[in-house]
């Protein structure tokens, strides 16, 4: 039966993340979303994983559930059980090859037992309830060492792999091969997770990753950014039989994933937000890579970056590649049909109101028919469901920091159509 996973998000232990990132509320949001597996994250957190222990209980298969006390109803959702996978993600900064790197890993871990071990290893190297993702001075690679001699279950994906800041290919802090940064040790790396910023279209053109899985995940710090982007399986429930999904690229278990238009990401094309400039990467090469208001290096985005190793043209797809689905989150396209922000109450109840009568989320973008969503779907936002289904969108690249902006309706539709018109 098919389900819809997100591995990677953080909980209230980490950093400029929501007090309502805990279990409870991660559930009753995956519910809403129609996501069925999430990742816990940051379960090298102290205090965090006390909870885990406290509130999961183990399935058998290598996910846990919540407990029936602590397992509240979400409605109608069709979605009604959520399970957890054991993830965290831990922050390297170290220097290697003359260079400061800072790079951003995933683990995935198989058992309560075995996620006990990598906390009492990585306990040795720095505080863990510092941050729900714990920094530490040594390699990558040596992280790599110390999850593989614990056990060779575990899964390790490098992190938004393009991200310019703080990933494996970086534009100010990566290398330019897994092998570069991970050396022998690259060998236990089967996938890296793409980010917000980037697509596996965009990884496609690089032959240097044909064997790499790509994952995407919504790396949410808010209840409601959970699904942003996931990854969609038709495979038994339990941990081993998705990491091998994942890892052998099984066409007929790992369907697809759910994508950001990579465009809307915050670092997608180079610039400098201060200065207000935004420049593709054909642009900041006419530039030589400085602003032309300050005259100080642009911050290169991963669209740069990804040209700049990349060795086939655009739209090549590789034989055996996952594809990928581009969406817009349903309370992004109720706010623009309701000329409203997102996080609005008006917003929020029509959302719940159209989860709560067809199901989920998901069923809503990607499952069912126009025809059936006009039983209860206000017009403006049923021609915002097909607009994004067509790609028939208005983008502005993300850069430097700050989000792309995405608009389904030109700004003349906007003013056309007032909150009461919508209904």
């Amino acid at each position: 039966m098919r389900f819809i996973a997100d591995f990677h998000l953080h909980s209230k232990y980490s950093r400029a993340t929501s007090k309502e990132m805990d279990v409870e509320n991660m559930a009753r949001w995956a519910r809403l979303k129609g996501v069925s597996l999430l990742g816990t994250g940051d379960f090298t957190h102290p205090l965090y994983f006390a909870e885990l222990k406290q509130k999961l209980q183990p399935t058998g298969k290598g996910l846990f559930t919540l407990r029936k006390e602590f397992n509240h109803s979400a409605g109608n959702s069709s979605q009604s059980q959520v399970d957890f996978m054991l993830t965290a993600e831990v922050s390297n900064m170290f220097q290697q090859g003359g260079s400061s790197r800072r790079i951003h890993t995933l683990i995935f871990a198989p058992s309560i037992e075995v996620a006990e071990r990598i906390n009492e290893e990585l306990s040795q190297f720095g505080k863990l309830s510092s941050d729900g993702r714990p920094i530490f001075g040594f390699s990558a690679k040596e992280l790599v060492e110390i999850i593989t001699d614990i056990t060779d279950e575990c899964f390790i994906v490098p992190a938004h792999a393009w991200t310019p800041w703080f990933s494996v290919f970086g534009a100010n802090s990566g290398f330019d091969s897994l092998e570069e940064c991970f050396g022998e040790q690259a060998k236990h790396i089967f996938c890296i997770e793409t980010g917000l910023s980037s697509d596996p279209q965009m990884n496609w053109r690089w032959s240097a990753l044909d064997k790499i899985a790509l994952i995407s995940n919504s790396d949410a710090h808010s209840p409601n950014r959970i699904g942003r982007e996931a990854n969609v399986f038709d495979c038994e429930r339990s941990f081993k039989e998705i990491i091998k999904a994942i890892r052998t690229r099984d066409k007929n278990k790992f369907l697809f994933t759910i994508e950001f238009f990579p465009e809307e990401g915050k670092y997608h094309f180079d610039g400098h937000r201060n200065c207000g400039i935004l420049f593709s990467p054909a642009e900041s090469r006419k530039n030589k890579n400085i602003c032309p208001v300050c005259g100080r290096k642009l911050t290169v985005g991963v669209m740069h970056r990804v040209e700049s190793l990349t060795d086939r043209p655009e739209g090549f797809i590789p034989e055996g590649a996952i594809p990928g689905k581009h969406l817009i989150p349903l309370q992004e396209i109720i706010a623009e049909a309701l000329n409203q922000g997102v996080d609005t109450k008006g917003v929020e109840n029509e959302y719940l109101r159209l989860v709560s009568f067809f199901g989920s989320e998901f069923r809503i973008l990607l499952d069912l028919p126009l025809k059936e969503l006009e039983k209860s779907t206000p017009p403006k936002v049923l021609e915002g469901i097909k607009r994004v289904r067509e790609g028939k969108l208005h983008i502005t690249p993300g850069y430097d920091g700050v989000y792309g902006k995405i608009r389904i309706f030109a700004q003349k539709e906007k003013e056309e159509t007032s909150q009461l018109g919508l209904f």
